[in-house]
């Protein structure tokens, strides 16, 4: 009854037509843009950024979800743009190309046993999907399905499997030279496990590095930055739980340390990644805030020469939220920040040591405590300038900068 009340109310303001209506209808539904206004955009607390659309864990893979990691991939032949969601259960992959009617195209099955860590990475149309559930592998899809799903959702196979590895806590790739890099696995005393990826669908094992010990998370990259003693190479930057490392791995055969640096009150070195010059080295240390009573701490490394790295200065947080993985864009910064959301810090003036926060989207608002809760990870690469949310207790939020 209170459907068809609405649907006439709707009829007589708006002078629709029928279809009108229920385009309408369809848009209420799968939660349409809310502005961020006065500090929130519906229950959630903002600056500076809208809510697109969200979909709940229970939409997204049933009942008993948990969330975990996330990554986008924009269809090169349809410009269309996806979200790939990780949860303990899997991988669902989601149409938002307009946020507002995304389509939960399908879902695809752990390999073995369900894990609350699953982490997910992209190369010329196909997804590598890695977890740290017992032997478990890398998963290999190819993302050129997606765009053949007629009844949505489907459950997908995985095209191929690599078995050279069982667990693995993340997988980097550097999409230059084609190889990715597993980390956390049982091999190579937890370091880095290198892959040919350049056949993306017969990937090779090729080699990997223990002088390290474990490797929890990577960043690699054809270097073309300050130093020029590496220009060209592939550099590979590890966070091993109590340092940073660095690695010269454009020989597979014989991968070699450069470097290594660590820094005051170590909790866990968890994660970091380069500004887009290759001079800073931005890191997160997932238990300090924890461990050692401090506000979310971020520290920057000065690696304009890679065989001399220095701290160069530390960001503290408005909260003592966790933080756990941050990507840059520019002269952006984006963390997310566990119980904080995603926090989004200008990094403009970091020769001059000082971050400034200029936008947030909390996507955990009953608190900002010190907890493992909230934005597990945040992707903001959408040539749409979409960014990908995945939080471990409420799904995937796509959010956008306010506009003006």
């Amino acid at each position: 009854m209170m459907k068809k009340i609405l649907f006439l109310l709707i009829l007589i303001v708006c002078s629709c037509t029928k279809k009108d209506v229920f385009e309408a209808d369809r848009q209420i539904i799968i939660n349409p843009a809310i502005k961020c206004e006065n500090g929130f955009a519906g229950d959630y607390p903002c600056n500076d950024y809208d809510l697109l659309t969200h979909i709940s864990l229970e939409e997204i893979a049933g009942e008993n979800t948990v969330g975990n990691d996330s990554w986008g991939w924009v269809d090169p032949s349809t410009n269309k743009e996806y979200a790939l969601v990780g949860t303990n259960k899997g991988v669902s992959f989601i149409d938002i190309t307009d946020p507002a009617r995304a389509v939960v195209l399908g879902f695809l099955k752990t390999r073995t046993e369900n894990s609350s860590w699953r982490d997910i990475k992209v190369y010329k149309n196909v997804a590598y999907i890695v977890s740290e559930a017992e032997n478990h592998g890398m998963q290999i899809f190819n993302l050129d399905r997606l765009g053949k799903v007629i009844n949505a959702p489907v459950e997908f196979t995985a095209d191929r499997e690599y078995t050279e590895f069982g667990s693995a806590h993340n997988i980097v790739i550097n999409e230059e030279s084609g190889f990715g890099y597993a980390v956390g696995t049982k091999t190579f005393a937890g370091g880095p496990h290198f892959m040919d990826l350049n056949n993306p669908f017969q990937v090779k094992a090729a080699g990997g590095f223990e002088q390290s010990a474990y490797s929890h998370d990577a960043q690699v990259v054809t270097y073309n930055g300050p130093d020029l003693d590496y220009t060209g190479k592939e550099i590979l930057i590890g966070s091993n739980e109590n340092e940073v490392v660095i690695v010269d791995v454009t020989d597979k055969e014989n991968p070699t340390k450069i470097s290594a640096i660590s820094y005051p009150n170590i909790g866990y070195t968890h994660q970091g990644w380069f500004t887009e010059n290759l001079k800073y080295f931005i890191l997160g240390d997932e238990l300090d805030e924890q461990d050692k009573g401090t506000n979310t701490r971020t520290i920057i490394f000065d690696f304009t020469d890679l065989d001399n790295p220095l701290l160069h200065f530390e960001y503290l947080g408005k909260s003592a939220a966790i933080d756990h993985n941050g990507y840059v864009k520019g002269n952006l910064f984006f963390q997310a920040n566990y119980t904080a959301g995603v926090r989004i810090i200008d990094i403009s003036n970091i020769d001059n040591k000082l971050f400034t926060e200029v936008g947030f989207f909390d996507t955990y608002p009953e608190n900002d405590n010190t907890a493992f809760n909230g934005a597990w990870n945040v992707y903001p690469y959408l040539p749409s300038g979409n960014i990908i949310i995945s939080d471990i207790n409420r799904g995937l939020f796509v959010i956008r900068k306010s506009k003006t």
